[in-house]
């Protein structure tokens, strides 16, 4: 599964690589006098984190968590700068700086906070199994 989700984040980069460039110019969307459309970095912003998300479901540790958005970064960036024939795929403006922010931020917030609940539940079985250790701690002797 995990391999599935690392898969995943590497073709949803290359895709969202290649349709980065779109324009409202009348090819493909309505002609808005080539108005730069950037919904790839939409979709990139809630993709990755979901990806992010189940990986961590599968196994709250940090490598496994981790690797959707390590494969999506290092997808963006390989492609980015040496797409196919030696092109440079991703565009110099600010859709370029929208795609990895969108998809970057919000699946490190993602993981932080799935790294956060796993530590926590973690040192909560530990206090609950130390309690158990122990009998009498945190119960009332009657007076």
């Amino acid at each position: 599964m995990l391999a599935l989700l690392v898969v995943d984040a590497a073709v949803s980069a290359v895709v969202e690589l290649f349709f980065l460039p779109l324009r409202f110019d009348g090819a493909l969307l309505p002609d808005l006098g080539g108005v730069p459309f950037p919904a790839t970095a939409v979709l990139a912003a809630v993709g990755t984190p979901l990806l992010v998300r189940t990986a961590a479901r599968l196994a709250p540790r940090l490598p496994v968590a981790g690797a959707p958005l390590a494969a999506w970064l290092a997808t963006v960036l390989v492609f980015g700068f040496f797409g196919p024939g030696g092109d440079a795929v991703l565009v110099g403006d600010w859709r370029a700086l929208l795609l990895l922010a969108g998809g970057a931020l919000p699946a490190a917030v993602v993981l932080g906070g799935e790294m956060g609940r796993a530590q926590q539940a973690a040192a909560q079985r530990a206090a609950d199994h130390d309690a158990a250790r122990r009998p009498g701690v945190g119960t009332r002797t009657g007076a």
